[in-house]
């Protein structure tokens, strides 16, 4: 009987474990799906085939750019990914004919840093990713010169989910940079776009409702950070 009675109960549990889970999931889906359709009614309610026949967006970066799902989010807006996994702002330096120039774009989103501070955030560390964002805008400019360039910020980290993930990303580190390349975009006739304050909880870090392993984003992360980039695509104040 005892036995038996222990079976009830882990039954019970596993049950109750299930059903929670369904329910957060069922919650989250509902929010993704709340932000993606506000997202689609901005994109839907303004002229979709002038900015298709007048536009050739670029979006440029690491891991965060090649996961992002832009057929999903914004449909077939002229929107290309340009992102590879674990690259830094060397990398794009060194492949930007590759990664850039052959998609003739006329404006490029630029977001990269993260990884170049995964193990050394030195003073010098952190000015030499300055000093390279600065490098592939000014190349950038000076061979697609038509080409608008957007910087968005570093995204924030969450330090409290997977460590191993986040390694030694520092929020701290991360404001830095991001100051600096807000200065220089301004200095500079090119547009800084803060996605960073849109991602962050009431202490700073990346929110858990945007991100499950505390550097990359979720769905719903996603969903939030395309409500900031449509506003720029369409010049939405």
């Amino acid at each position: 009987m005892k036995k038996r009675t222990f079976y009830v109960l882990i039954c019970l549990i596993a049950v109750l474990i299930v059903g929670i889970g369904f329910l957060a999931t069922k919650s989250l889906n509902s929010k993704t799906k709340t932000i993606e359709k506000i997202v689609y009614k901005e994109v839907k309610s303004k002229n979709v085939e002038k900015l298709k026949k007048e536009e050739n967006i670029l979006f440029l970066g690491d891991s965060i750019t090649e996961l992002y799902p832009i057929d999903r989010i914004y449909g077939d807006l002229p929107i290309v990914k340009s992102g590879v996994s674990g690259y830094q702002t060397t990398h794009i330096l060194n492949n930007i004919e590759e990664m850039v120039y052959k998609y003739n774009p006329t404006s490029v989103y630029l977001l990269i840093g993260t990884n170049d501070i995964i193990k050394d955030n030195s003073e010098e560390k952190k000015k030499e990713v300055v000093e390279n964002i600065k490098e592939i805008t000014k190349k950038i400019r000076k061979n697609r010169s038509k080409a608008k360039i957007y910087i968005e910020s570093i995204y924030p980290v969450n330090r409290n989910l997977d460590l191993d993930m986040v390694n030694n990303r520092h929020n701290e580190d991360i404001q830095y940079i991001n100051n600096e390349i807000e200065k220089y975009a301004k200095d500079n006739d090119m547009t800084y776009i803060n996605v960073y304050s849109e991602l962050t909880d009431g202490d700073g870090n990346f929110s858990e409702d945007y991100t499950d392993d505390g550097l990359h984003p979720n769905d719903l992360g996603y969903a939030k950070i395309s409500q900031v980039l449509i506003k720029n695509i369409y010049n939405i104040n």
